[in-house]
């Protein structure tokens, strides 16, 4: 006698809905017991195939399936392809392939176009291409969202960068509202050069030191920056480094410590912008302590500085 066939509705939980669209209208056939196939062994392959499905062992599933199309030609053959179409758009199959599952029923519609399951299949083949122009839509939708977010970075980014030059610029004009500079007051461990007048900070510049920043100055060539009381004694305009303040080094003090050790004290140190050909670097210069003990800032920071200091202008170097 040939087994009855039973229908079993598949039902879909709520929560699952979106991501099961293809089991909310069809219902899968399965086969009970050896199946009306010829011979015993591929009905038992047939049943062995569905035990691994129940399980949720999908590969171990379609690798069954294979084997009956190896092993049993023609026997159930469109049956096979429609339960491996099935699996390979399964939601919980986390290997799903929506492209085999088109393959396998466009295969059963070609080769098999009497089958039973081919009504089930035009309808399999019309969601899985819906939901494969769904995901690309979304896909799109992603890429979109990330350009856009990228775009809001940049306006973030850029806004933020017209912050801080509007900000400098406010800056500036207090300093110059509020100048000339009576001191200024260059502080090595921070990197910071300051501007003072009356004792109220004018404008603060970031810095760059001697190659060999720490400790004061004691002899010639060790590409340190003092540490003292100075004073601005002279300026160059034709500076190769593009404006410099000549700072009045070396003092009474250093001279002395110079003798004691019976070395030179060096000279020409001096508050200076880039040197020609280097102002692209801008700011950037300040992350590298780069002179021979000078004191250095970018071209536009020497002009507002040169403005600023008039000759005769203290300069403490503090550690």
């Amino acid at each position: 006698m040939t087994p009855k066939n039973r229908r079993v509705d598949i039902k879909i939980a709520p929560q699952s809905a979106k991501r099961s669209f293809l089991f909310c209208s069809i219902t899968l056939i399965l086969i009970c017991g050896c199946s009306h196939f010829q011979g015993y062994a591929a009905g038992s392959a047939f049943k062995e195939a569905q035990e691994f499905f129940r399980e949720g062992n999908y590969p171990a599933s379609l690798n069954k399936y294979q084997q009956i199309i190896e092993k049993h030609p023609g026997v159930g053959e469109d049956r096979v392809l429609f339960e491996m179409g099935v699996i390979y758009s399964h939601f919980r199959n986390v290997q799903k392939d929506y492209r085999k599952s088109l393959e396998c029923f466009r295969k059963l519609k070609k080769d098999y176009p009497g089958s039973r399951y081919r009504q089930e299949s035009d309808l399999m083949i019309y969601l899985i291409s819906k939901e494969i122009a769904k995901d690309k839509r979304i896909v799109a939708q992603h890429a979109r969202i990330e350009t856009l977010d990228r775009e809001v970075r940049s306006r973030r980014d850029e806004t933020a960068e017209l912050q801080k030059r509007v900000e400098a610029l406010e800056r500036t004009v207090y300093a110059f509202k509020n100048g000339p500079a009576d001191r200024i007051l260059i502080e090595k461990k921070a990197r910071r050069l300051t501007l003072l007048s009356k004792n109220k900070a004018l404008k603060e510049y970031k810095v760059a030191l001697g190659g060999d920043p720490n400790g004061p100055k004691e002899r010639e060539g060790d590409d340190k920056t003092p540490e003292g009381i100075y004073f601005i004694d002279s300026r160059n305009s034709n500076s190769r480094y593009h404006l410099s303040l000549h700072i009045s080094y070396p003092n009474e003090q250093d001279k002395k410590r110079a003798q004691e050790r019976g070395v030179h004290p060096g000279e020409d140190i001096m508050i200076h912008g880039m040197r020609t050909g280097a102002s692209r670097i801008g700011a950037k210069h300040a992350d590298l302590d780069w002179t021979k003990g000078c004191i250095a800032v970018t071209n536009e920071e020497i002009e507002e500085i040169e403005k600023l200091v008039p000759n005769g202008t203290v300069v403490e170097i503090r550690p």
